[in-house]
């Protein structure tokens, strides 16, 4: 019997470099399954509309909403993000391994849902380094820039819910931890056993 597809959720502070590894590792696995997810939020400079994110109105939104469309949604960072339930779960049925790259709020609302799910935390290796990384992102404002670091304490506590954490110093040592994580689950999903925890 064919092991059961895995959901893989990524997520960690803003500014931990979890678009990055999750970019690298979908390059490393190209038959992994990917959820874009939808938002309010205005694109940053090089973001493309159906590839990064959807980018929607508050209206269309709260409409996706009302008819039950998103696995998970949250406000962060005075924005809303979701992740649509049909296109999840139609690659899980049609036996692809997931990835979800998302806040923290939706990967434990995620796990509600979907109990096996393989939840990953993207550490930075400082809060300073992490503050570093969002200002040379230069598209936030500082009052943007303060509230995003406002929530990271709270956010980095919430790693001791997930399966693994990943320190993310060095982005091609933190890949090749993603992948040896992924590879270790597979192994023992196959042999019939669950997920183990960190």
């Amino acid at each position: 019997m064919a092991a059961k597809p895995l959901l893989i959720v990524v997520s960690g502070p803003s500014g931990s470099g979890k678009g990055t590894l999750c970019t690298m590792l979908r390059q490393a696995l190209p038959n992994l399954a990917y959820s874009v997810s939808a938002t309010t939020r205005q694109p940053r400079p090089g973001e493309r509309n159906g590839v990064d994110y959807f980018f929607i109105s508050d209206a269309e939104f709260q409409q996706l909403i009302d008819r039950g469309e998103f696995l998970e949604w949250a406000e962060v960072y005075g924005h809303r993000y979701g992740t649509a339930r049909p296109a999840v779960e139609g690659q899980l049925q049609a036996g692809r391994d997931m990835l979800l790259e998302i806040d923290v709020q939706g990967a434990l609302n995620v796990r509600k849902s979907f109990p096996d799910a393989l939840l990953i935390f993207i550490q930075p290796p400082s809060l300073q380094e992490l503050g570093t990384r969002i200002a040379h992102r230069g598209t936030e404002s500082a009052q943007d820039l303060k509230v995003r670091m406002d929530c990271v304490l709270s956010e980095l506590q919430a790693a001791e819910q997930y399966d693994r954490v990943v320190l993310n110093d060095k982005p091609e040592y933190a890949l090749a931890e993603l992948l040896e994580i992924i590879t270790d689950v597979r192994r023992k999903r196959s042999e019939g056993g669950k997920k183990d925890s960190k």
